[in-house]
């Protein structure tokens, strides 16, 4: 079978951090925390946590006749998906084009249309009152759907709700359709939008950090072992793929080759993780990019700051990479962005390789002697020229991605 090299010709995030890849990458090099303390939270009894990570993106620039139908999740997928077509430089005629397709997802839709509708309906018990356009705003799929009807694209459209790998899952998906020739350019990435609803999963859990409420800047810590749950983030990522000789027909910058990419399930439990499935993922990817573990140059980890997650992470990572590979979670600056946080991760990744530079572990102060031995990156910013990157996510129910990217 014949297949495509594909490539990475635009970028848009929002995120704690930055609107852009210059502001990420000089928020990560001075360590720039986007963990906030949030006004009103207290009003939910029981809730203990009181941190989260907002993003700062002007929605309103979105004309409003073309957004009845959003919420804010889908309102952070236009406007980085916006950002990254005009990056790409991708015409009206290219998105339209059946060639063209979406791979997108989010963990949920719009929390607050969700309480809308179900307030009416089940506390209420009445259907009056309630919008039309509530649905569309709190469906699973509306982040793609409403892309796909904004911009006005016509391929494909495969949407990820699978939690914390709902965007990079979007990104296997877009890089399968076009490495396998079933389009040429795909829309991919997530969202996720910051509700309380989303705080109180975790902290029913005892996943979410609580020690240090009154200092956000604080945590959460990957790896270190005064870790104590993570906290939760919002924002966007989009990355538009094409096939090379698409990009080079049309003479498009490229940030990078996307040369692997591989997703997976641990199929044995809903929430606890597991270092087996997770080695798997990553050995699948380098088996799609043809690559040997010592060619991998620096790990963006999918470390949440829990217990259990970032031990079995350093096993996975310690077991097919070895000891000596470079590591760092960026959550540490931005928190857990959920669905959003695959795309995102790789739009940092993307800033590392062009600007010559690998992240550190914020918050990192003593590794956790139950993780495994890698070389976690502390301290300050280290300055490197890595060709070749992996980022790593998983999720509820045991779904894993695994992306691997290279500059050119």
């Amino acid at each position: 079978m014949n297949t495509h090299r594909v490539v990475i010709t635009g970028v848009g995030l929002t995120s704690p951090i930055g609107d852009s890849l210059d502001e990420v990458s000089r928020s990560l090099r001075e360590g720039r925390t986007g963990i906030v303390r949030m006004e009103g939270w207290e009003q939910l009894q029981g809730l203990v946590t009181r941190l989260g990570a907002p993003c700062k993106a002007d929605l309103s620039v979105l004309p409003k006749k073309r957004t009845r139908t959003m919420g804010r999740v889908a309102l952070l997928s236009t406007w980085a998906t916006q950002k990254a077509v005009d990056d790409a430089g991708l015409s009206q005629e290219i998105l339209s084009n059946t060639r063209t397709g979406i791979a997108y997802g989010s963990t949920s839709g719009s929390m607050p249309a969700v309480e809308e509708f179900f307030r009416k309906l089940a506390i209420e018990r009445t259907c009056n009152g309630v919008q039309s356009a509530t649905y569309l705003k709190l469906m699973s799929h509306t982040a793609p759907a409403n892309l796909a009807a904004y911009f006005q694209i016509r391929g494909r459209v495969v949407t990820t709700c699978s939690a914390c790998v709902s965007s990079s899952q979007g990104i296997v998906y877009g890089y399968e359709a076009i490495k396998y020739g079933l389009q040429e350019v795909m829309v991919c990435g997530g969202a996720e939008e910051l509700h309380v609803t989303n705080a109180s999963v975790f902290d029913i859990m005892f996943a979410a950090s609580r020690a240090y409420n009154d200092h956000p800047e604080l945590t959460p810590r990957p790896f270190d072992e005064k870790r104590d749950g993570l906290v939760v983030g919002e924002g966007a990522g989009t990355l538009i793929l094409e096939s090379l000789e698409h990009a080079q027909k049309r003479g498009a910058k490229i940030y990078a080759e996307l040369i692997g990419a591989a997703t997976n399930c641990d199929g044995w439990h809903m929430t606890a993780p597991s270092d087996e499935g997770m080695t798997r993922v990553i050995q699948e990817s380098l088996k799609d990019a043809q690559l040997a573990p010592d060619k991998i140059e620096y790990v963006n980890a999918h470390a949440t700051a829990t217990d259990i997650g970032d031990v079995c992470e350093s096993v996975a990572v310690n077991r097919v990479l070895g000891d000596k590979v470079p590591i760092s979670s960026t959550k540490g600056y931005t928190g857990h962005t959920l669905g959003a946080c695959g795309a995102i991760e790789a739009g940092f990744c993307l800033a590392m390789l062009r600007d010559g530079f690998l992240a550190p572990n914020k918050n990192l102060e003593k590794p956790d002697p139950k993780c495994a031995p890698l070389d976690y990156l502390m301290g300050a910013p280290r300055e490197a020229k890595p060709s070749i990157v992996m980022s790593n996510n998983f999720a509820f129910a045991g779904i894993n991605t695994s992306l691997i990217f290279k500059r050119v």
